[in-house]
C-alpha cells in the first residue's frame, strides 16, 4: 500500500518529490485489524470487524504553491486511491510537508549561451 501511497502523492501537482529521511519514501503504513474470529465446534464465527488503514505521507513541496492545498490535495489523492485500487477504509492520512524546493536562479543552460 505504501507504493500506492507514494504514486498518488506524486501526481499532485506542487509536490515535488517525496521527502524526509535519507530514504525520501512514504511513511509507515499501518493497518489495523479489528480482532480475529474465535471457532468453536458446532458454532460459527462470523467476522464484523472492518480492514482500515492509515497513511503518514512525506512531501517536499513546489515553491511557491499553497502549503495547506497541497496537503489537502495528497490527502484526498492518497485516500482515493486507497479505496479504489485496495478496497480498505481510510482512517487516517497525516501529511507532512518536510521541506520546500526553491528553484535556483542560477541556470547552467543560460551561463553557456551568454556571450564570454
Amino acid at each position: 500500500m505504501s507504493k500506492i501511497a507514494g504514486i498518488a502523492a506524486r501526481e499532485v501537482p506542487g509536490v515535488h518529490a517525496l521527502g524526509g529521511g535519507a530514504a525520501r519514501a512514504i511513511g509507515a503504513v499501518r493497518a489495523a485489524v479489528g480482532p480475529r474470529p474465535t471457532t468453536r465446534p458446532g458454532h460459527q464465527a462470523s467476522r464484523s470487524a472492518e480492514t482500515q488503514v492509515a497513511a503518514d505521507v512525506k512531501i517536499i513541496a513546489e515553491y511557491p504553491v499553497s502549503l495547506q492545498q497541497v496537503a489537502d490535495d495528497v490527502r484526498a489523492a492518497v485516500g482515493q486511491a486507497i479505496e479504489d485500487l485496495v478496497g480498505m477504509q481510510v482512517a487516517e492520512i497525516n501529511v507532512t510537508i518536510a521541506d520546500v524546493f526553491i528553484p535556483s536562479d542560477d541556470n547552467d543552460d543560460e551561463d553557456e549561451s551568454r556571450v564570454k
